[in-house]
């Protein structure tokens, strides 16, 4: 299905043909036609798979056919999303999607920019974008309402369980008007029982659509399975980054340590990289993201928690360093590749340590996955090694400087006027006019005439 068959107003379709969107993919085809029509929409879509600019394109249109309500502090739409990076994100897409419809847009998430954010609130917009936390903080202060909000997009609303949003998100949603007196739509990777109950308490009997995880992983991606060795990864890594000079990838480990590793062996071996883990500020987080999705970075390593609400168009291949402990981790993982009806490319290695998840793996998206020999001609064996040194901070087990102690000086001697103070030997007791003390000594037994010591 085109857009152009939609009944869409042209605004819209101006920012479609911006976005460079021309055919719809399958959660579009499925859920804007009964959208366009003002019914509520509950949809099953993983990340990447278009719902982004399903339910904007819906809820401008909308906005466009619709009276606005009289001017006040309420936003005309309110998407919720459970990540700053996802707020980015749709902030991003919507502003190329609005065409000239001059809405304004404001995208507020914790972090950075609290008064800035606060300000450009206070003087209304149409289409308000942001996560739990920073927008029941604003709407505690007041300093907008949902009263009058017309449309209303909850998006990945099982990571809003996930992640502990679920009060958060019921205490917005008890202040914005009836379920029936505006238009709702959720979009989750899951449609869970506590999501439609969740659909059920707060929506207006939605339509419910479902675009399974296995159609995206089978139809888009090109996946690829190599069995090796967990101490010849690296080897192999490096040979399959030679032979795709132009990649732009994604490569996820299971763990913080293994990440930042790889990140050195990386920088140390010709890719400039960025490890994304957990423990990493927003200001750092957003700039590596930045400098990844301009090209600066040709390779972003990252854990699966912190790789959560990364939207990145153009990335040519998802690396599985180490496969994931669980199923839907990995069509999370390869989903970053195949966006928005893209094709891509997912390589996993199978290492002794996490060989064992790889049935759940092929069970959960219903086919296996082809496994490719591990030649000797594939496997770099003369790359520049990190030290265990380098690899990490503090001091290491082997390393024979013990930390000193604080308050402590044993390096240099004290000093006392630019001069080094020598202790003198202690003085004689008859100059000291002190009585000398006797010397007691100590017995270890009696000594015997003849100079023989007796038995104990």
């Amino acid at each position: 299905m085109r857009f152009d068959e939609l009944d869409i107003p042209a605004p819209v379709l101006e920012g479609i043909k911006s976005a460079g969107f021309a055919e719809c993919t399958p959660v579009q085809e499925l859920t804007l036609p009964e959208a366009l029509k003002g019914r509520d929409i509950a949809a099953q879509a993983q990340t990447g798979t278009g719902k982004t600019a399903a339910f904007l394109i819906s809820v401008f249109s909308r906005m466009l056919s619709l009276p606005a309500p009289e001017q006040g502090p309420s936003p005309r739409a309110l998407v919720i999303a459970p990540t700053r990076e996802l707020v980015v994100q749709i902030d991003a897409e919507a502003r190329v999607l609005a065409g000239s419809s001059g809405f304004t847009i404001l995208p507020v998430f914790g972090g950075i920019d609290y008064e800035k954010q606060r300000t450009e609130l206070s003087k209304g917009v149409d289409m308000l974008i942001g996560t739990p936390g920073r927008l029941i903080d604003y709407l505690k202060q007041q300093v907008y309402s949902l009263k009058k909000t017309q449309f209303l997009v909850i998006d990945e609303a099982d990571r809003m369980f996930d992640m502990g949003f679920i009060a958060d998100l019921r205490f917005l949603l008890r202040r914005m008007a009836p379920y029936d007196k505006r238009q709702s739509m959720l979009f989750s990777a899951t449609l869970s029982h506590r999501v439609m109950e969740l659909c059920y308490e707060h929506m207006n009997n939605p339509e419910r659509f479902s675009v399974t995880p296995e159609q995206m992983t089978v139809d888009l991606v090109e996946q690829e399975l190599y069995h090796v060795g967990k101490d010849e990864k690296y080897g192999l890594l490096l040979g399959l980054l030679r032979r795709e000079p132009d990649i732009h990838s994604i490569i996820f480990c299971n763990m913080k340590s293994t990440a930042e590793r790889l990140q050195n062996f990386l920088n140390a071996n010709g890719y400039e990289s960025a490890a994304l883990t957990g423990d990493i500020d927003q200001k750092k987080r957003m700039k590596i993201l930045s400098k990844f999705k301009d090209g600066s970075l040709s390779v972003l390593v990252a854990t699966d928690v912190a790789s959560r609400g990364i939207h990145v168009e153009g990335v040519t291949h998802v690396i599985n360093f180490d496969l994931p402990q669980d199923a839907e981790d990995y069509v999370h993982r390869i989903g970053r590749t195949a966006r928005a009806g893209a094709g891509g490319k997912a390589i996993s290695f199978a290492c002794e340590d996490y060989v064992l998840s790889m049935p759940d793996i092929e069970e959960y998206i219903k086919q296996k996955i082809p496994v490719v020999p591990v030649t000797d001609e594939l496997v770099v064996t003369d790359y520049t090694r990190v030290s265990e040194r380098r690899r990490s901070k503090g001091p290491q087990p082997h390393d024979r400087r013990r930390p000193q102690k604080s308050g402590r000086r044993t390096s240099s001697p004290q000093r006392t006027g630019g001069q080094q103070k020598i202790s003198e030997p202690p003085k004689p007791a008859q100059e000291t006019g002190k009585k000398p003390k006797k010397r007691r000594r100590r017995n270890k037994g009696t000594t015997p005439p003849g100079g023989t010591p007796a038995a104990s």
